[in-house]
């Protein structure tokens, strides 16, 4: 004989679990482990950076974030996957001012949309800008740099890490507020860039401070301005473009990012695992160390991501675009 009884509590549990809102299904979140999309290798500053965040994160979270190191294409390769990947907050990715700024100007047909195809969490910090000089090239600041410059018209040259890194990116904006127009040299990668700039192939070379400072430190170049509005605790000599009358804020910023179409409450979840993780007092300090600066809690928002995408587009894409450089 047929439990009606244990029949008719089966069937309203099967009616529940169809009919459940989504604010149900969100408070299971997550009930597994995350994968974090690093469209960059192991081991460089965003890389690192991804992977301090990320795992205090995984604290409040109750799940571990796992990387997934997706590099290639200046991160389009990486990035790519994630916009295909189911939007129920298991599959996040980690993008910047290179991947959602750069990449427009630097592909004819960039294959994802960076403002349609993402969902932002929150930014999970930015650094800084410099611009760096051989040892032995006569110029203290920024003034005494666009004088060197005038004068050298046609024999000075820049290094970067290749076309799209954020070290091209910083000097091409900066040569455009300038108006100057000098031979870019790229190469596979900051190391090679910076160990010619020693040894003097190249002139200058615009750089995070995360890479830069600790070359800095050694004196083998010299850093000839911070291309944003604020000196450096850590090269508290080292005068601002904005000071030398040039108003940049040349920032790498980095952003978490879900696949459109996540669920509202998962994608709350997320961030206010961001804003705990950044309010961590030992993140701070390290990533402080790094010449890192983290977004204060309250900043760590979609919206902030939102506005530095929309800032990039509208201010830094053009002057990109005029160097006609590709990737593809």
């Amino acid at each position: 004989m047929i439990d009606f009884l244990r029949l008719a509590g089966s069937l309203a549990a099967l009616c529940a679990s169809l009919f459940a809102t989504p604010g149900a299904i969100a408070e299971a979140y997550p009930s597994r482990p995350v994968t974090l999309i690093v469209p960059f290798p192991a081991g460089g500053p965003s890389d690192a950076l991804a992977r301090a965040v990320a795992q205090k994160m995984a604290v409040p979270l109750g799940q571990p974030i796992v990387i997934e190191n997706l590099g290639g294409a200046n991160g389009a390769i990486g990035l790519t996957k994630a916009t295909k990947a189911a939007p129920d907050g298991y599959t996040i990715s980690f993008g910047g001012i290179g991947t959602h700024v750069a990449n427009v100007a630097l592909y004819k047909k960039l294959a994802y949309d960076p403002v349609a195809d993402f969902a932002p969490i929150g930014p999970a910090g930015a650094a800084p800008m410099l611009l760096l000089a051989r040892a032995d090239l006569p110029a203290k600041d920024l003034r005494e740099f666009a004088a060197w410059l005038s004068t050298n018209k046609g024999k000075a040259s820049y290094g970067s890490a290749g076309v799209g890194s954020i070290s091209h990116y910083g000097c091409v904006l900066l040569l455009s507020s300038m108006g100057q127009n000098v031979t870019h040299v790229p190469y596979k990668g900051v190391a090679p860039a910076v160990n010619d700039l020693m040894g003097g192939q190249t002139d200058f070379m615009c750089d995070q401070s995360t890479t830069a400072l600790p070359q800095v430190a050694g004196g083998r170049i010299k850093a000839i301005a911070v291309l944003s509005s604020m000196r450096l605790t850590q090269l508290p000599r080292v005068s601002t473009a904005t000071e030398s009358g040039h108003p940049l804020d040349v920032r790498s910023w980095n952003a978490f990012f879900a696949p459109r179409g996540t669920p509202q409450p998962v994608l709350a979840k997320l961030t206010s695992a961001l804003q705990q993780a950044v309010a961590d007092p030992a993140l701070r300090k390290q990533m402080e160390g790094l010449g890192v600066v983290l977004p204060a809690p309250a900043d760590a928002t979609p919206a902030a991501v939102a506005a530095l995408i929309e800032r990039g587009i509208r201010d830094d894409v053009p002057a990109l675009k005029a160097k006609g450089e590709y990737l593809d």
